[in-house]
């Protein structure tokens, strides 16, 4: 009997091996609300994008599904053992008023209530044990179809699945979907798991994703976690070397700073700048008061905290929608200004040479950087994600103008997806006001041009805060194809969220919630706020995991040793390591007239940007750190300069 669904690969027309096994019995399908050509089909792993000839077989599709699936009456499922409450607490309420009405006394009454819930805990460890055990067994059942579905149909029980299952119905074509398969579950929030909207699901074709079952108090959802894993040798580009080997993913992330082993002095501002009105503030020294514990190769890093946006722009190109493509990288490059809200202190400005690494298997991505000049400085950066890349280096042009510092970046940011479609962007300019009195706040303005090498290409305008401004940080733009017809706008907060709308044929915009749809949305702030705001993401930048240390070059930004002592903070010590560092790094100037090269960057041309030349992961696993001197050590002046 027909149990299983055969999706064959419409790339490779002349093949008929299939590419995907479906269980109908644990599917439900949708229909697109802005395609009525295209439907969904949701099983407990996948989630296909299918797409008809015409509106008529794709009502045929879903109907022979459904019909189909119908053929096999599933059997029913105890429904006390389904879906266990989360709230297993016991009301004691109408027996007490039972007893009171027939006259015992209050002191028996609460003796027989404690009696009763002392009996009951037993029981309802026992059963929340229980849910615990099936909600693990479900998962694992999950994985194993996961792991297998490319071999042989799954033969995983229907009513082993009963708690994910929506019946179909042909009267609800708005309620087919179960849940959503997405890449990361914080990109969804409780309505969206109960309703999947069209620009936020994943594609069958992405590796395989498992999830985790969460107890609410009336019903049962499913959160969402990519599962990263090696790619093949093939699928790499033969110049970068392996970003994609299989990573552990238990690695614990902090959720806090160390508690501070010193109180922090207040030191004006105004006192350390005011001689330094006009110049170019990265050459000022400041004490570390007016630092922040990262440095700005790790700032650099912090972009990519929304990272998922490029994964699944990246699955959206793949099934051709250009459109949801370029959305997802506009608001991509919008929320890499998200972090800065309420963020007044300047990072670390990083020796010449040094370099940070982040990896993280749980989003898919590694990131390097490096500090390749110090004058001018400019810092390089490279990441890797799924099917995509990103690289670019930024050199800011810092002024003071007395009540304000006003960032210039220059350079292009540069992304890249395996299917050869090209992305390029700079950064706006970011002014921090009030410096001397008033409340200190930052903000971004500017237009930023997103250029495609393809069909669209996007316009963001920043829009500068004004004194009497109630609605700050606000960004408009929108998307326009190669002939320059604009078809879509996207409206939002860098510091909240965004939206985007489709532009009818007429030129026409509707900005309303019925007409628009969520892009991107503000991570929550981390549970242990710090003076330095730092977010969840951010937090943890800094941190030496366990294992971490003798993998890391000595050239890493985790052991700058005045970071390290402010996160601590030690603020003595970091002032002292500073100042030592200070002037090591006023060599800086000599070593790179002396022919000094960037260990891990080189330019493509004389005024072309830094590229990754590869080598790094390979030194990392072999532990060999050939050319990475010890930059945070003592230094010998004359050593160096000979």
């Amino acid at each position: 009997m027909l149990r299983a669904l055969y999706v064959y690969n419409t790339l490779t027309t002349f093949s008929f091996e299939p590419s995907l096994y479906i269980v109908l019995q644990i599917s439900s399908f949708r229909e697109s609300r802005s395609d009525d050509r295209r439907f969904y089909i949701f099983t407990a792993t996948k989630t296909l994008h299918l797409r008809t000839n015409s509106k008529k077989d794709r009502i045929a599709w879903i109907e022979a599904l459904a019909s189909t699936r119908n053929l096999f009456s599933p059997r029913p499922l105890d429904e006390n053992l389904s879906a266990v409450p989360n709230d297993l607490s016991l009301s004691t309420e109408r027996l007490k008023k039972k007893l009171l009405e027939e006259g015992v006394s209050q002191s028996l009454v609460s003796e027989c209530e404690q009696i009763m819930l002392s009996e009951f805990a037993e029981i309802q460890g026992q059963l929340r044990v229980f849910c615990e055990e099936r909600s693990t067994l479900l998962d694992t059942l999950r994985q194993l179809e996961a792991a297998n579905f490319e071999t042989e149909p799954s033969v995983t029980h229907d009513n082993d699945y009963q708690v994910l299952k929506h019946p179909f119905s042909s009267s609800e074509c708005e309620k087919y979907t179960v849940f959503s398969t997405t890449e990361s579950s914080d990109e969804i929030d409780k309505q969206e798991v109960e309703e999947v909207s069209d620009e936020e699901i994943s594609f069958f074709d992405t590796h395989e994703s498992f999830h985790e079952l969460t107890i609410s108090d009336d019903s049962m959802t499913v959160e969402s976690h990519m599962n990263v894993l090696a790619e093949s040798a093939e699928q790499l580009n033969n110049k970068e070397d392996s970003f994609r080997e299989p990573l552990p993913l238990d690695v614990e992330r902090r959720t806090k700073l160390p508690d501070p082993l010193e109180k922090e002095k207040s030191v004006s501002l105004w006192s350390m700048i005011k001689d330094n009105v006009g110049k170019d503030l990265t050459r000022v020294c400041l004490p570390v008061y007016f630092n922040e514990p990262i440095s700005s190769l790790q700032k650099c890093c912090e972009d990519m905290e929304y990272s998922y946006l490029l994964d699944k722009a990246y699955e959206y190109g793949k099934v051709g929608d250009s459109l949801q493509r370029i959305l997802n990288v506009a608001a991509f490059a919008v929320s890499g200004y998200a972090s800065s809200e309420g963020r007044h202190c300047k990072p670390f400005n990083p020796l010449l040479g040094e370099t940070y690494e982040a990896d993280f298997p749980d989003k898919g991505i590694r990131f390097f950087s490096e500090k390749v000049s110090h004058h001018p400085t400019i810092i390089a950066c490279h990441c890797e994600g799924k099917g995509w890349k990103f690289w670019g280096d930024s050199n800011l042009r810092t002024k003071f103008w007395g009540r304000s510092i006003q960032l210039d970046p220059v350079g292009v940011l540069t992304l890249e997806f395996d299917d050869g479609e090209i992305f390029q962007w700079s950064k706006v300019t970011t002014s921090i006001y009030n410096l001397i009195l008033g409340k200190l706040y930052c903000d971004h303005h500017g237009t930023m041009h997103i250029r495609g090498n393809r069909q669209f290409s996007s316009r963001l305008r920043f829009k500068e805060q004004s004194i009497l401004d109630r609605n700050p940080h606000q960004v408009d733009g929108f998307i326009e194809d190669a002939s320059g017809k604009k078809v879509a706008s996207i409206y939002g907060k860098w510091d909240d969220c965004l939206h985007y709308a489709c532009i009818d044929g007429a030129g026409k915009e509707c900005r309303t919630s019925n007409d628009s749809s969520l892009l991107w949305r503000l991570n929550s702030p981390p549970v242990n706020v710090t003076r330095y705001n730092l977010t969840s993401f951010a937090i943890t930048l800094n941190e030496i995991t366990p294992g971490l240390q003798e993998k890391l070059p000595p050239t890493d930004s985790r052991f700058r040793p005045d970071q390290r002592h402010l996160e601590n903070g030690e603020y003595e010590k970091a002032n002292l390591e500073k100042q030592r560092l200070e002037r090591r790094q006023r060599m800086s100037r000599k070593l790179q007239e002396c022919g000094w090269k960037p260990r891990w960057f080189q330019k493509e041309s004389e005024n072309g940007p830094y590229r990754y030349v590869g080598g790094y992961w390979e030194s990392r696993e072999d532990k060999r750190w050939d050319g990475c001197q010890d930059i945070f050590g003592e230094f010998n002046e004359d050593a160096a300069v000979s």
